[in-house]
C-alpha cells in the first residue's frame, strides 16, 4: 500500500512521520509530494494523503493580514496551492486524509474557515512552542477535552487525553463543513472531522504531533499509534 505524505520543508520531520506510519510494515512505501518535486500526480496511485505540519500558511489563503507576531521570515504560498490541490484531489479520489499540525489549518482555511494567528498575542496561555521558524524547542505536553461521537472519542474511549503541543497558531472560525472533536484546557480547537460523514471520505485533521509522541513516552498512546492505524484501517 502506498501513502502520500506532503513534504514537511525538513528532513528529519519527515523522516518522524514516515517511521510512525510505517511502523516497521515494509508493505506501507511513503511517497513525498511537494511543490518543488510539483510530483501531484503520484497521489493518483495512492490509498490516503497525510498533510503534514511546517511554516505558517500564508495569510492570503484565509483573507487576513501578514503582520503579526512569531510570522516566519519567509511564507510558502506555493506549498500552500500544491496541498490545496492535493487536498481537492484526494476528495475527487474518496481518499483518507490525515491533516497534522499546519495540515489542520490548511484544511480548515481550504473550507472556509481562518486561524488565529498567534496565541501569545491573541493573550492565550496555550502557546506551547514560539514558532519554529525563529526558535527551536521541545514540544510541550497538554491534556484534552474529547467531545463524544467522535473517531477520536471511539479511538480513547475517555473524555479526556494527554498530546503534545508545537504550534503557536489555531484554527479560528471553522469551516462550515467541519466540527471541532476535541478542545485543549484552555479552549484551543486540537482535533477537526467531517460535520456530515455521509457520502463523504474518511477525514480526521489533529493539532498534536502523533509522529513524535515518542518524545514523551507517549508512542503507543490511542492518540498516536491508535490514530495512526485508524487511518490505516481507512485506507486498506
Amino acid at each position: 500500500m502506498k501513502l502520500a505524505l506532503t513534504y514537511t520543508g525538513h528532513p528529519h520531520k519527515h523522516v518522524n512521520y514516515c517511521t510512525w506510519l510505517q511502523q516497521h510494515d515494509q508493505t506501507i512505501e511513503i511517497v513525498t509530494l511537494s511543490s518543488e518535486n510539483n510530483n501531484l500526480d503520484l497521489l493518483d496511485a495512492c490509498s490516503g494523503l497525510v498533510v503534514s505540519g511546517g511554516v505558517d500558511i500564508a495569510p492570503t489563503a484565509y483573507h487576513m493580514d501578514a503582520n503579526y507576531a512569531e510570522r516566519p521570515e519567509v511564507f510558502e504560498p506555493e506549498r500552500d496551492a500544491f496541498e490545496t490541490a492535493a487536498f481537492y484531489r484526494a476528495q475527487q479520489r474518496q481518499l483518507p486524509v490525515l491533516g497534522i499540525c499546519r495540515g489542520l489549518q490548511l484544511i480548515n482555511c481550504i473550507l472556509g474557515g481562518t486561524l488565529r494567528q498567534d496565541l501569545a498575542a491573541a493573550n492565550v496561555i496555550h502557546k506551547a512552542v514560539v514558532h519554529p521558524q525563529t526558535h527551536r524547542q521541545f514540544d510541550k505536553v497538554h491534556g484534552l477535552h474529547i467531545n463524544p461521537d467522535t473517531y477520536l472519542h471511539q479511538l480513547t474511549g475517555h473524555d479526556r487525553a494527554v498530546v503534545n503541543s508545537a504550534h503557536h497558531q489555531c484554527a479560528d472560525v471553522i469551516a462550515d463543513e467541519l466540527m471541532v472533536t476535541c478542545f485543549s484546557d484552555d479552549g484551543v480547537p486540537e482535533g477537526l472531522e467531517w460535520k456530515h460523514k455521509t457520502n463523504r471520505p474518511f477525514l480526521l485533521c489533529v493539532q498534536w504531533h502523533p509522529e513524535r509522541m515518542y518524545e514523551f513516552d507517549l508512542q503507543q498512546a490511542p492518540l498516536s499509534l491508535g490514530l495512526r492505524d485508524l487511518f490505516i484501517q481507512q485506507c486498506q
